[in-house]
C-alpha cells in the first residue's frame, strides 16, 4: 500500500508539473532570472550591497512579471465573453506562482552572495548554469510527459536548454 501510495504521489506531481502554466512560468521565470543577473552584473559590480539589491530587484522583477500575465489572462478572458468575477479573477493571477518560484534559486544565490553565504564574484555564472539545467529538465520533463522515448525527450530537453542559452545572450546583448 505504501508503494502504491507513493506512485500516485508521484503521477500527482508528475501531472502538476506538467501544467501548461507550471511549463510556462518555469520557463520564463528561468529566462528572466538569467537575463536580470545577466544585465544587473554586467558592469562587472560586485560588492556584496550591489547583491542585496540585485536579488531585491530580481524579486520585485518576477513577481511583477507574475502579476502582469496574470493580468493579461484576466483581460484575455473577458475577449472571450467569460465572466471570472472576483475569486476567479485572482485564481488566474495567483496560478502565475510558477515563474515566480522558477526565479527564486537565483534571487538566493543573489542573496547569499550579498549576505557573505558564498563568494559574491562570479555567482552570475552559477545562476546562468542553475537556469539553464532548469530550462534543460522543463524540456526534458514535459517530453517524458508527452510520452516521447527517454532519447527524444533528452534531444528536446537539450534543444530547449539552447533556446534558453540563446534568449539570455540575446538579452544580454541588447542591454
Amino acid at each position: 500500500m505504501h508503494d502504491s501510495t507513493l506512485r500516485l504521489s508521484g503521477r500527482r506531481l508528475r501531472g502538476l508539473l506538467a501544467q501548461p502554466n507550471v511549463l510556462f512560468g518555469g520557463v520564463y521565470g528561468a529566462v528572466l532570472a538569467s537575463s536580470m543577473a545577466a544585465a544587473l552584473t554586467e558592469y562587472g559590480e560586485t560588492s556584496r550591497s550591489d547583491r542585496l539589491s540585485h536579488a531585491a530587484w530580481l524579486l520585485f522583477t518576477a513577481a511583477a512579471s507574475a502579476l502582469a500575465h496574470g493580468y493579461a489572462h484576466v483581460i484575455a478572458a473577458r475577449g472571450n465573453q467569460a465572466r471570472l468575477g472576483l475569486r476567479g479573477s485572482l485564481r488566474v493571477m495567483v496560478a502565475e506562482w510558477p515563474l515566480l518560484v522558477a526565479a527564486l534559486p537565483t534571487v538566493l544565490m543573489l542573496f547569499g552572495a550579498g549576505t557573505g553565504w558564498w563568494k559574491s564574484e562570479g555567482i552570475e555564472s552559477v545562476a546562468f548554469v542553475f537556469n539553464i539545467v532548469l530550462l534543460f529538465a522543463l524540456g526534458l520533463s514535459s517530453a517524458r510527459v508527452a510520452r516521447r522515448t527517454w532519447r527524444s525527450s533528452l534531444g528536446i530537453g537539450c534543444v530547449d536548454a539552447l533556446f534558453g542559452v540563446i534568449v539570455v545572450v540575446a538579452n544580454a546583448l541588447i542591454k
